[in-house]
């Protein structure tokens, strides 16, 4: 990244709030607008949901700097015509794609991500469906509330525990490395599979550098952060999935697309595999899906990035970006556009 160009008045660069009202007032909320008012000029009233808005014009002919979430709308052409002071886009979110267009781009415009601030939430999540995959929490609360009695726990467990236990990481992306990170503490052997990493890369990780097969022959869970690419699609398909180890554990934090749900659902019908799925294939998935009935599956509604007070985490780490804008400073986390191609 080079430095943002064009001059600044000030330290404080007019921002303009562009997302879905449901998110800017969840960032309120949770107070997510103090460190950022300090660092911009900034309204937090005023909100951008739709850039063709005559009642936005003299707004954005004035930004400087467009500070984005989930809910922006695209930043066409057209778009970025009402914005002929646009230096930079700071998006307190993860994935640019979609809203960060090749105009952007055209123009010169500067792109900040917070993808590295929200990778911690999916990376805790992952490591919590990890463990409690080991101690086979979802199917002994199943047994417990069933029978309400005890039963001999020692033939249940067998092969099973977190002591030496082999973990797979698919994609060592941000979050993928943050899993491994948190891994570290742990008496894991962690294999991980990437085509851009080499086993020297994979060993500073502190992981061993597999093919894609081989992760699969040997983890007792797999756990899914690659980037949404034609080529991943069903990434874990039918012939995949049944390489998978009897009593293995699926856990997909990344996008349901890598997994042929179809497929995944011959596996855990019976009982051969567990699932953690937070995102699936389609997302929502239809009322009358098996998934949300078996027992050996954790469905949870795409909740493992960031919510609630994680959402501060993430404008702050964008106001951080935008005190380095505001200082000629290049940012710290900026997106470089031919990295988009193989990332999420």
């Amino acid at each position: 990244m080079t430095a943002p160009h064009g001059t600044h008045p000030g330290p404080r660069p007019r921002t303009v709030l562009a997302m879905s009202r449901e998110t800017r007032d969840a960032l309120r909320d949770e107070g997510a607008f103090t460190l950022l008012q300090q660092v911009t000029d900034l309204d937090p009233g005023l909100l951008v949901t739709d850039f063709a808005d005559p009642s936005a014009a003299a707004a954005l002919t004035r930004a400087e700097v467009l500070f984005t979430h989930w809910g922006c709308p695209p930043l066409d052409e057209r778009a970025l015509a009402a914005m002929p002071r646009l230096r930079a886009v700071v998006h307190a979110a993860g994935s640019v794609k979609h809203h960060v267009t090749d105009a952007v781009w055209g123009r010169g415009i500067t792109v900040s991500s917070a993808a590295a601030a929200n990778a911690l939430p999916v990376a805790e999540y992952t490591l919590a469906a990890i463990l409690l995959a080991g101690k086979r929490v979802l199917d002994s609360a199943r047994r417990y509330r069933e029978r309400r009695s005890p039963y001999p726990l020692l033939p249940y467990f067998a092969g099973h525990g977190n002591h030496h236990r082999v973990v797979g990481v698919v994609g060592a992306s941000r979050t993928g490395r943050r899993v491994i990170e948190l891994l570290r503490p742990f008496d894991f052997t962690v294999l991980v599979h990437d085509p851009y990493l080499d086993e020297a890369g994979a060993a500073r990780l502190g992981a061993r550098a597999v093919s894609l097969d081989e992760l699969a022959r040997h983890s007792h869970v797999v756990t899914l952060h690659a980037p949404e690419l034609p080529e991943t699609r069903h990434l874990f398909d039918a012939r995949r999935l049944a390489l998978l180890p009897d009593g293995a554990t699926l856990v997909n934090t990344a996008r349901g697309s890598l997994v042929d749900t179809q497929a995944l659902l011959t596996h855990l019908a019976p009982g051969r595999l567990d699932a953690v799925l937070d995102v699936t294939d389609p997302e929502v998935l239809p009322a009358d899906s098996p998934l949300f009935r078996l027992p050996n599956v954790v469905l949870t509604p795409h909740i493992a990035g960031s919510l609630g007070s994680e959402l501060r985490r993430m404008a702050d780490h964008a106001a951080a970006e935008i005190t380095r804008y505001a200082h000629g400073l290049p940012f710290a986390h900026g997106v470089d556009p031919r990295d988009l191609a193989r990332t999420a």
